[in-house]
């Protein structure tokens, strides 16, 4: 592991100094001006087809013949929609993976949300992406949470300006910091719409940095309302401090009330997450989404009581206990899948599927095994299963 983590760290170190974001060979305000990027007016047929939601701080590119997403920062957030991305040839150069996208107008987008959220009893799905991604990748990851869970109601993906390049952790943690205004403005106006009846948050990786703060704020600033509708929150491979969460929680996210009003939430973790343990390197201590023990003498009193040595985030203690269970974690060490174990609930057939039924609401799953801790559960693997299996059950296409 300790030579794993040198190949690792040492690129993402040089990262702060090797890699800069590059500006561009055009000014930033010609890639925006167009009508295209500022519509005063929803054009029915740019929409037509659309069917998910896009809420974004990306500095738009509407030069060309199809309207993109870049990986700069833009001065205003835009609203859009767009369809599943699809590939194309160009006469030169390689394939590229294209989204159709079109901007609304905030006013007719937010319309085009409450008419779909109503056919679907009020439940919208908001997805936050993490770090290294682009535009394309994350469309197309929500176009697969979307076949994965089957959920009942329209689809909105969170865009931050993340980088899209391996290199660029710290670009991506500064851009994310500097968006915390924008998502949690955003999320404070879903959450306070009359017709929003349930919002189910997932966020992966660096994203769950995103979420925390900004319900935070919702339940701190709410009025009328107790922000209940935020009800169900996935953090999937949080790269979170561990100890801050555990510290911080409680206070509003997962106050007892508010438990007891449904809201919950679900860590999913991984020990042989590789991307999680370069990030405890270069932060220095571990994060919510693996469960490294930091501290030796923890490890080694589970292994002497033949327990495997993984160290969860501890379950909030309240004065009264809720009647309902607030934090989940599940285990998926033992069926990690993928390159660098960092994407299990969209790569492993196990967590696959209780990824799934979680979205969907369910509290438990009859393959989750109970673990020491009344609030952790492990997953195991059902056996050998082959490429193609994995490709049914997460939705995704065999390469």
């Amino acid at each position: 592991m300790q030579r794993l983590l040198a190949i690792l760290f040492v690129p993402l170190v040089l990262s702060g100094c090797s890699v800069a974001v590059q500006y561009g060979d055009i000014p930033h305000s010609q890639l925006a001006e167009s009508p295209r990027c500022n519509p005063d007016k929803s054009d029915a047929s740019a929409v037509a087809g659309k069917d998910y939601f896009a809420v974004t701080s990306r500095l738009p590119d509407c030069l060309g013949d199809n309207v993109s997403l870049t990986n700069h920062r833009t001065d205003r957030v835009r609203y859009a929609r767009f369809a599943p991305p699809r590939m194309i040839k160009p006469a030169k150069g390689k394939e590229q993976t294209i989204v159709p996208l079109a901007f609304q107008p905030e006013s007719d987008w937010w319309d085009g949300l409450r008419d779909a959220a109503n056919l679907r009893k009020g439940r919208v799905l908001l997805y936050v992406h993490g770090y290294r991604e682009t535009f394309p990748s994350t469309a197309k990851d929500t176009v697969q949470i979307t076949s994965l869970s089957q959920f009942d109601g329209p689809i909105i993906q969170y865009s931050w300006p993340s980088q899209g390049n391996l290199l660029s952790y710290a670009v991506d943690e500064t851009n994310m910091y500097w968006d915390e205004r924008n998502f949690r403005n955003f999320l404070t106006k879903l959450a306070r719409q009359q017709w929003v009846k349930e919002i189910v948050i997932v966020s992966h990786s660096l994203g769950a940095r995103l979420v925390i703060p900004a319900v935070e704020y919702v339940d701190r600033t709410s009025t009328n309302a107790d922000s209940s509708n935020i009800s169900n929150i996935i953090l999937a491979s949080p790269d979170v401090d561990r100890e801050d969460f555990e510290r911080d929680i409680a206070e509003e996210v997962l106050a007892a009330r508010r438990v007891n009003n449904d809201r919950r939430i679900t860590v999913y973790a991984s020990l042989n997450d590789k991307a999680l343990a370069v990030s405890r390197a270069l932060h220095g201590y571990p994060r919510l989404g693996s469960p490294y023990c930091f501290n030796p003498f923890e490890a080694r009193e589970l292994i002497a009581k033949g327990i495997p040595a993984r160290c969860f985030a501890t379950k909030t203690k309240y004065e009264t206990q809720p009647s309902k269970t607030g934090f989940t974690v599940v285990d998926t060490t033992d069926v990690t899948s993928g390159g660098s174990g960092h994407s299990d609930y969209l790569r492993s057939i196990a967590v696959c599927r209780d990824f799934a039924a979680t979205v969907n609401g369910a509290r438990e799953n009859a393959d989750r095994i109970a673990t020491q801790n009344a609030h952790v559960f492990r997953l195991q693997p059902s056996g050998k299963v082959t490429k193609e299996q994995v490709a049914a059950a997460c939705k995704w296409a065999v390469e």
